[in-house]
């Protein structure tokens, strides 16, 4: 492998790129939304440039995240073999990626619309803040969701201009999914952050009441995605999609024992990103063929 091409992939793992699958599909519903909407015309521009944000915010989101835990990475078993702590990404040429993909966010928003260039501080603002919340709140998980789940607002928004309830129903889904499985993956974290005075609901509750916790937030987001059904209007797409998307959710829980965290990462990672692409390419069929 060559030097560029060592760095690329270097950079790609830092920020865990294909954690995008998470947040993505999101956007692309919000997107897909708004151009099926009376009077929006599809633009393959507009398209871009919501996928253009979305890899520069969480970019951007994901390197600070890096910065900011550093220390805690570094002493952390689990997380000791990061690019910053091993010194493969140093901190300096970390602080410089975060600040370019924070300026290339911004940048990009003012190619979109106004409304979309005057919410972008506030976006980094809360994606960027997610990662120094574990050092002073259990709800961290929760301040983590409500990063992701700016992504299909955010994209109806750079459509449309303007805000409405549906999207706002997505993003309230991505908040709670989220949410959720971000309590599952703490669970791998609960005696280190403990030691290391760091907040979050399995430190804070344990691992049997954090996975109930979990499991009435994901409660939540099937109740959210029955109404965005509902109040969409969809059709036998839309259904099957939340019926795979929902079975998932269940089968998380079911992976993962308070006893026994050894497949936690296929819960967290493997099933969600699943998840999130099956129900996202069934809404976006059903809006797409049978609105």
């Amino acid at each position: 492998m060559n030097s560029v091409a060592k760095t690329a992939s270097d950079y790609l793992s830092l920020v865990k790129f294909i954690h995008t699958v998470f947040a993505m599909p999101f956007a692309l519903i919000g997107f897909t939304l708004a151009v099926t909407a009376p009077g929006i015309q599809f633009s393959i521009r507009l398209l871009l440039l919501v996928i253009l944000c979305m890899i520069f915010a969480r970019n951007a989101a994901m390197g600070f995240n890096r910065l900011a835990d550093r220390k805690f990475d570094s002493l952390n078993p689990r997380t000791s073999s990061r690019e910053i702590p091993t010194g493969t990404i140093s901190a300096r040429s970390a602080v410089i990626f975060v600040i370019l993909n924070a300026v290339l966010f911004i940048i990009t928003t003012g190619f979109i619309n106004r409304l979309t260039l005057f919410l972008s501080p506030v976006a980094l603002l809360i994606i960027l803040g997610y990662s120094l919340t574990k050092r002073i709140t259990y709800l961290c998980h929760f301040i983590l969701g409500l990063g992701l789940s700016l992504a299909p607002a955010g994209a109806y928004i750079s459509v449309t201009g303007r805000f409405s309830l549906l999207p706002v129903i997505y993003s309230f889904i991505v908040l709670t999914w989220v949410s959720g499985f971000d309590i599952i993956y703490a669970l791998e974290d609960e005696e280190f952050d403990k030691i290391n005075h760091l907040h979050s609901i399995p430190s804070s509750a344990g691992k049997r009441k954090a996975l109930v916790i979990s499991s009435v937030v994901h409660l939540v987001t099937f109740i959210l995605v029955v109404i965005a059904g509902i109040l969409g209007k969809g059709h036998y797409l839309y259904w099957i999609g939340a019926g795979i998307f929902s079975v998932l959710l269940i089968w998380q829980h079911h992976l993962v024992k308070a006893d026994d965290l050894s497949r936690v990462t296929l819960a967290f990672q493997t099933t969600n990103g699943i998840a999130s692409i099956i129900f996202a390419a069934f809404v976006i069929l059903d809006l797409i063929f049978l609105r």
